[in-house]
């Protein structure tokens, strides 16, 4: 038979040095105190652990060597009597162990680096808080609830209306089809009740055609040339503008002589 989620254990956080101490009876209820634990005297060093079966948090003292367990204490909750702080350090915690006969005690717990007290602490929170999240969905999980029934009855049946389905080509709301034109232009479809591809439009009134000089589709496909450049001023120019400004004004009597 295959297991349920709840036997599997998981390893939440591992310390390799953490020490124990005696806690001396509490003489009133404004929570523990490290420095009254003797702290130069530890009863017990070694390694912790804390792993996790289903919702509940255990963390175990082990042998650094053999992995022997030395005490155990079960959480079933954090914060809570389980697992408390000292007020007046955070390296210190007091948990309650208990035995496999149900017996109980309180002993305080140290850790020589802040680092590994703030893991031991993040990692109990993420425990209990993965567990409130699972509870959350459990409440939240639609299967528990009344399911919808969408199907059909016996003998039921439904009618659907095709031919009202069916628009009309160039109704209102329905969008004409764009046509590709040559060079990926998009054109529109001539309107209703208009000419075809096929047909030429009428001939509207244009400029005035010199006769001899047809213009084709061929001629206004070839390479267009490009604009004429400014004729270069040869040396003689100016000397051909006048003389050749008045060819027809008759030459007075001035003396010159014209070449």
């Amino acid at each position: 038979m295959a297991a349920e989620p709840e036997d599997y254990e998981s390893v939440l956080c591992v310390k390799p040095a953490v020490l124990v101490y005696r806690v001396p009876p509490r003489a009133s209820n404004r929570g523990y105190r490290a420095a009254e634990w003797q702290l130069d005297q530890p009863a017990w060093s070694g390694r912790l652990r804390i792993t996790a079966r289903g919702s509940t948090a255990f963390i175990r003292l082990e042998d650094k060597t053999s992995g022997e367990l030395f005490a155990q204490a079960p959480v079933e909750q954090f914060p809570g009597i389980a697992v408390e702080s000292v007020t007046d350090s955070s390296r210190y915690f007091v948990i309650r162990v208990e035995d496999e006969n149900g017996r109980r005690a309180f002993i305080g717990v140290g850790f020589m680096d802040r680092g590994d007290a703030f893991d031991f602490n993040v990692a109990l929170q993420d425990h209990f808080k993965w567990v409130r999240q699972q509870s959350e969905l459990a409440r939240q999980d639609p299967d528990q609830g009344p399911k919808l029934d969408l199907g059909f009855k016996e003998g039921q049946t439904i009618k659907l209306n095709i031919a009202n389905m069916k628009k009309k080509e160039g109704a209102p709301g329905n969008p004409r089809p764009r046509l590709a034109g040559p060079g990926g232009l998009t054109l529109l479809p001539p309107p209703p009740g208009g000419r075809g591809c096929g047909e030429r439009p009428p001939c509207l009134p244009g400029p005035a055609r010199l006769p001899g000089t047809p213009i084709t589709d061929s001629v206004l496909s070839w390479p267009q040339p490009s604009a004429p450049a400014a004729p270069a001023a040869d040396a003689w120019g100016d000397f051909a503008k006048a003389s050749g400004s008045t060819p027809n004004q008759t030459q007075g009597n001035t003396g010159w002589v014209q070449f």
